[in-house]
């Protein structure tokens, strides 16, 4: 496995990087300093053509751009604090009340308007004997964003010959504080100008946390019998009409242990022969199939509408802070963060 950095001779920003990590079978995954976002993804299908199976910008320095970052849709960024909504911003730690920049309607999303998507994060490449790493680190200050304590994140890159694309996250932080990282890639397997809709998806879930609006009930419900179960395979478009918003955005609990690696989703696109399989430590996964995606946005070959590019981002729960129950998002001193992610990319000839 190769990395590199390519170079950005129009950037008007000097701090702006972009790397292209390239294995063995000729995938390439190239990823932007900018937000530490994942820009292209390169695979082959099952007549050996690659295309791009992520939703991403030409040029980091879109993902700057103002007005962007002022309706952010996150295309493969990685995003923290905190992924995922906290209910108004307010959450209570050690019985301290803490008051987050809210970002979506009256909640704090991803990390608020200014968090870790819209930094410029230092890189480098680590080589050793046996493989490179692509190594992104941020410093998030005490008070950042309304968060207590002052975090150190480490995320690494990895994309082995076996077509792993294994990202590590570290965080350590000299005050408890929760955290919760993760990418948010829109993959659209079929390497074209369509929708996710007739791609088929299966998790390995039996339960899932109800939610009104887009902020968890607290309730644990079983997917038995629902739309949200996927133990088989079911097309994404399938039973949309079963849902209240006719879109899936939701946090999935999957099965097994936090701690634990293990497969959480398996994706197959039928007439690309395109498959991915997603691993992962965290006890949730959001499942989100880019329902606030309008065409706003577009790079050079494809505009990206509603339903072109689908997530799972790897998580503790939403609104955790404010769930007891909930797995524990607070980190600190005594416990550091530690999360591992793998997307796996495959194809069916």
């Amino acid at each position: 496995m190769k990395i590199h950095e390519i170079p950005l001779p129009d950037s008007n920003n000097n701090y702006i990087k972009l790397f292209e990590l390239k294995n063995s079978l000729g995938t390439t995954v190239q990823i932007t300093n900018a937000g530490a976002c994942i820009t292209s993804i390169k695979t082959e299908d099952k007549n050996a053509n690659f295309s791009d199976i992520v939703l991403g910008f030409d040029h980091p320095e879109e993902y700057l751009n103002p007005d962007y970052l002022n309706n952010c849709v996150f295309l493969g960024a990685t995003v923290g604090r905190f992924a995922n909504r906290i209910a108004k911003g307010k959450f209570e730690l050690e019985g301290k009340a803490f008051n987050l920049k809210t970002n979506n309607g009256e909640n704090h999303l991803h990390g608020g308007p200014t968090g870790f998507h819209s930094r410029i994060w230092e890189p480098r490449i680590n080589k050793t004997s046996s493989k490179d790493m692509l190594v992104m680190t941020l410093t998030s200050p005490d008070n950042d964003e309304g968060y207590p304590g002052t975090l150190k994140v480490e995320v690494t890159f990895f994309l082995t010959n076996e077509n792993e694309l294994i990202i590590n996250y570290k965080a350590e932080s000299d005050a408890p504080t929760p955290v919760n990282l993760t990418n948010h890639s829109y993959f659209n397997l079929s390497g074209k100008e369509t929708d996710i809709l007739d791609h088929e998806v299966m998790i390995f879930s039996d339960k899932y946390t109800p939610k009104k609006g887009d902020i968890p009930t607290g309730e644990i419900a079983p997917t038995q019998d629902t739309p949200f179960d996927f133990k088989d395979f079911h097309k994404v478009g399938e039973r949309l009409n079963e849902l209240l918003d006719d879109a899936y955005d939701h946090n999935m609990i999957i099965n097994g242990e936090e701690g634990e690696l293990r497969r959480a989703a398996l994706v197959r696109e039928p007439d690309s022969g395109r498959t991915l399989e997603v691993f992962t430590t965290m006890p949730g996964m959001q499942f989100y199939i880019g329902r606030f995606l309008d065409g706003t946005y577009r790079n050079g070959t494809r505009m990206f509408d509603k339903f072109a590019g689908m997530c799972f981002e790897t998580q503790y729960f939403p609104d955790s802070p404010n769930w007891p129950a909930f797995p524990s998002c607070i980190f600190g001193p005594e416990r550091p963060y530690r999360h591992t992610t793998v997307f796996k990319f495959g194809v069916n000839k």
